[in-house]
């Protein structure tokens, strides 16, 4: 007679007492329970029983380790202790990043037997375009979305390093939202600028009399911060008279007002953000090594766009919406594969700068290659290589020797063609610049229509009347 499977009502009813949503699971990833919190997140949260976990959350036919993806379950039945990953789900928001942690249970034998799966989105991160948070679904995004996840809940100390315009401060805000403190207040403090003679008193505020002007107390950044998180941007322009005085509060959490004798502690978490190279700065005396070793408890590299490959249609949807909230505006094939062949030395800082100008440049919907830049119309001039082992093959393009697909790119861009086109096809072709065959053939051969090639009224174009 085959043993019991079937898991112990007790732990069924242990499900329901968790607030967050929870999921238990057999080994063959089936979906034995579901508890209210995650039923009350899903409207059909009641029909998931009875199907996989991989079917509902990623919409697979496999297991996720089968399907290019870290598995939690297969990570658990082999290591037999618990895992966490951070997987891209759909969701009825859409696709969100969510933490989850899966956690094995045994039976009455010592034999793994079911999986309890928890899930906590994390909402400052999509993995659609979006016009609010962090997007994107490149490996290097996900995986800096990863060490975010892990550090969020602690209080280390956080150092964000990447280059200009890589959005660390809105990464920061993600470290903050997904704390503890993220009631709590953020508070940004420019390190690049604040003067010596300001920064004392604008960090650790003075008293009455402290100097010439100080007129009245004044609380400082810290206190402002109090109970919640202190972000130190460009901290490596920190004056290093400054630099002391920092290491001291991290090292004892109290610090002193300019002009008091009275030690205050300090209630805070620590994010810092540079795109200095620290390690040579301690090497050349301008950044004090033991400071860095405080400040770097957890150090999270930001990725420079050139290196997110496959996230610049997905920006490039959420910035236009930000830029030009009340248009509904798209780029032409040919503007996208410009913009996918330019290195972005300014990051998405440069690139929301870009489509900004694109927007008030055109007149109409569509912002094509007569809209852009001059360094991106001529790349060569910004630095952009289109040599390497990739170039010159067909739907390539070589970027500082890193290619992209130009057919994800152009499926993208005539995706979203189609989705803000009101009108045939006729008048769709007629937009883009090319023949309504054309345009038929290429929505056929990215999957967008089915049919033959023979004739371009065969079919229907998904969002597109028919003439």
């Amino acid at each position: 007679m085959p043993p019991d499977t079937r898991p112990l009502p007790e732990l069924v009813s242990f499900l329901e007492t968790l607030s967050e949503p929870h999921i238990l699971c057999d080994r063959d990833y089936r979906i034995i329970a579901a508890n209210a919190a995650y039923r009350a997140s899903w409207p059909d949260g009641r029909n998931v029983v009875g199907r996989t976990c991989y079917d509902v959350s990623h919409h697979y036919s496999v297991p996720c380790d089968r399907a290019g993806e870290s598995c939690p379950l297969a990570r658990s039945l082999a290591s037999g202790q618990r895992e966490r990953v951070l997987h891209l789900h759909h969701t009825p928001r859409g696709k969100e990043y969510v933490n989850i942690e899966l956690s094995p249970v045994r039976d009455a034998s010592g034999e793994i037997a079911w999986f309890i799966e928890k899930m906590e989105p994390m909402h400052v991160a999509r993995g659609v375009s979006d016009h609010r948070g962090l997007i994107g679904r490149s490996p290097a995004f996900q995986h800096m979305l990863e060490l975010i996840a892990r550090v969020a809940p602690s209080d280390a100390s956080v150092l964000l390093q990447g280059e200009s315009g890589t959005g660390k401060e809105l990464l920061a805000t993600a470290v903050h939202e997904a704390s503890r403190r993220a009631e709590g207040p953020f508070v940004v403090v420019d390190c690049s600028g604040l003067p010596e003679t300001l920064f004392e008193s604008e960090v650790f505020g003075h008293e009455r009399g402290a100097f010439t002007g100080a007129t009245a107390r004044k609380p400082g950044l810290i206190e402002a911060a109090s109970g919640g998180t202190l972000f130190l941007d460009e901290v490596g322009d920190i004056p290093l008279a400054m630099q002391v005085k920092l290491l001291r509060l991290l090292e004892t959490g109290t610090y002193r007002r300019v002009g008091s004798t009275e030690l205050r502690r300090a209630d805070i978490r620590l994010v810092s953000a540079t795109h200095r190279p620290l390690k040579r700065m301690i090497a050349e005396g301008g950044f004090r090594q033991d400071l860095y070793f405080r400040i770097n408890t957890f150090p999270i590299a930001v990725p420079p766009l050139r290196e997110r490959e496959g996230d610049l249609p997905l920006l490039i949807d959420s910035l236009l919406e930000r830029v030009a909230p009340k248009r509904r505006l798209a780029l032409s094939p040919a503007a996208l594969r410009l913009l996918c062949a330019y290195p972005f030395p300014g990051n998405v800082r440069e690139l929301r700068n870009v489509l900004e100008r694109a927007s008030l440049m055109c007149d109409g919907e569509l912002i094509g290659p007569e809209h852009l830049p001059e360094e991106i119309l001529h790349p060569e001039l910004g630095g952009c290589e289109d040599s390497g082992p990739m170039a010159g093959q067909p739907g390539r393009a070589v970027v500082k020797g890193e290619p992209f697909d130009l057919e994800e790119v152009q499926r993208q861009a005539l995706l979203r063609a189609v989705r803000t086109h009101r009108g045939s096809r006729r008048e769709l072709a007629r937009r883009l610049g090319i023949s309504e065959r054309t345009l038929y053939r290429r929505l056929r051969e990215l999957g967008l229509v089915e049919g033959r090639a023979g004739s371009a009224t065969d079919g229907a174009t998904p969002g597109v009347k028919e003439p």
